[in-house]
């Protein structure tokens, strides 16, 4: 009897996978990475065909050596990095490589919309921004016409994915919004939409509920994969609601915190509710939404100062060197747009900047400051949220950051928020592998699995609330100073 589940997350930097009990435990995990190309300024790029290689060495890894059969494995679930545009010709095979969603090249496409059709944002409850797929596609039609016209189908990097395991398309709900033709409120393509934007209905794959079954995998995939043919595979879902219900966030007002490679929050609501400076989608949770705060500086931020400027320390070895600056980090404020900012800015021009900067600066003041700017941007937005009346009082954090109990600590007192850690790597597939199970009827329901266990618990502390304070309010008028700086930037291009 098939008593296994396996998990795929499809992420930014690596694929990752685990084969999870029908109870929610990992028995196995695997990960397998991939370059991100960065042909131009504000390109930001990946090959299709590079994911599926490193789902193939992911899931033949998982049953090669651990003990497990592929007739272990009841299902197959996906989730995926958002807004990919993997853009398949008749034969199924990419015709470029996919742009991120820290990709910026459509913004000219972005501004024509916004100009012609001022009421697509409130169509898809989100706004108008090169990173999603929708001006991609433009981006494609008006510069590459031969591909445009080449195109059979666009789909986002776990329904690329799902095809190549079975060789069926598909959209699922979560990630639909990414399309500007898609009603976030109706959960449907808007036909009249598209044709106003002019993107061809062919291009719109089957929509599909994220734990819904999409189709089985193929002789081929079984043969690249070492999976069962015939093991059926649900479609799966964006990365960061598969994440949130991983980590158990499945109910009105519970939030996960995201302290992975980009950085941010996802709030449960039971009803639709959009914020027109913040991310909405539908949970992979029937009858759910997410309204979340997407910013580009999470993780990623750190790993990058790592790679410049200290990559002999270990990051428990960066941890305690910033542990030794103070609050405030001497003076120093950083903001986090390594690539641009998402909300609650919408800023693709955005840089990132260290403000503050003297001889008496240290490496650790520095570090400290990186760890301070994406409290900060996370503070940005669960304060948008309130706007929209959502208030958050804790955070289940799950991502590599959640591992520092420095970071952690900041990030409670910044936001004034208690913060709990959960086993950060486990989160997405965890979700992906939940959603297979209750598509083929083997888990019974969305609250069936325990939620996995917190580490510590951060609360704030009342004294460093109040310092903090002071270095939120630098860091928004360090925001506002700059905006004129981006702006030039932005009519330079």
């Amino acid at each position: 009897m098939a008593e296994l589940l396996l998990g795929l997350d499809i992420g930014t930097s690596s694929c990752k996978g685990a084969l999870v009990s029908l109870s929610g435990e990992a028995v196995a995990e695997g990960q397998y990475g991939y370059r991100t190309d960065y042909p131009r300024p504000g390109w930001a790029e990946q090959r299709p065909e590079d994911w599926w290689t490193a789902v193939c060495r992911v899931t033949r890894g998982l049953l090669d050596g651990t003990g497990y059969t592929a007739s272990d494995i009841a299902a197959v679930g996906v989730d995926g990095q958002s807004w990919a545009m993997a853009a398949l010709d008749g034969r199924g095979e990419a015709l470029l490589p996919s742009p991120l969603w820290t990709d910026t090249r459509a913004a000219a496409e972005c501004e024509a919309l916004q100009k012609s059709l001022p009421a697509l944002p409130e169509l898809c409850g989100n706004p108008l921004v090169p990173g999603y797929t929708s001006p991609k596609v433009l981006w494609l039609k008006k510069h590459a016409p031969e591909l445009y016209g080449k195109t059979e189908i666009v789909l986002q990097s776990n329904g690329y994915i799902v095809y190549r395991l079975t060789g069926a398309y598909s959209q699922d709900l979560s990630q639909a919004y990414g399309w500007h033709c898609f009603s976030n409120r109706d959960l449907r393509w808007d036909e009249t939409a598209a044709e106003a934007m002019g993107i061809d209905r062919r291009l719109l794959p089957p929509l599909y509920a994220c734990h819904q079954t999409v189709g089985r995998v193929t002789d081929e995939a079984a043969a690249r994969t070492g999976l069962l043919a015939g093991t059926p595979v649900v479609a799966g879902g964006l990365d960061a609601a598969a994440g949130t219900l991983g980590v158990g966030v499945t109910e009105a007002g519970e939030t996960q915190e995201q302290a992975g490679q980009a950085g941010g929050m996802s709030i449960c609501l039971t009803h639709y509710a959009a914020h027109p400076r913040l991310i909405l989608s539908p949970h992979v949770v029937p009858g759910r939404w997410l309204l979340q705060g997407g910013t580009t500086g999470g993780s990623g931020a750190f790993r990058w100062f790592r790679e410049q400027c200290c990559p002999e320390l270990t990051y428990e070895e960066m941890d305690a060197l910033a542990e030794r600056s103070e609050p405030l980090s001497g003076g120093l404020v950083f903001l986090p747009y390594m690539a641009g900012e998402r909300s609650p800015l919408w800023m693709p021009e955005a840089k990132g900047v260290f403000y503050g900067l003297s001889f008496a600066a240290t490496r650790g003041d520095m570090l400290r400051a990186v760890m301070e700017g994406t409290a900060y941007a996370l503070r940005h937005n669960l304060d948008t949220a309130r706007e929209a009346g959502c208030a958050v009082t804790e955070l289940r954090a799950s991502g590599g950051g959640a591992a520092s109990p420095l970071w952690m600590t900041i990030k409670a007192n910044v936001t004034g928020c208690a913060m709990s850690a959960v086993r950060a790597e486990r989160a997405t597939v965890r979700g992906a592998a939940m959603l297979a199970g209750v598509g083929v009827g083997a888990v019974p329901g969305w609250n069936a699995w325990k939620r996995p266990a917190s580490g510590r618990r951060f609360e704030p502390d009342p004294a460093l609330r109040k310092r903090y304070e002071r270095g939120y309010e630098r860091y928004r008028a360090l925001i506002e100073a700059m905006i004129p700086v981006y702006m030039e930037g932005r009519n330079q291009t």
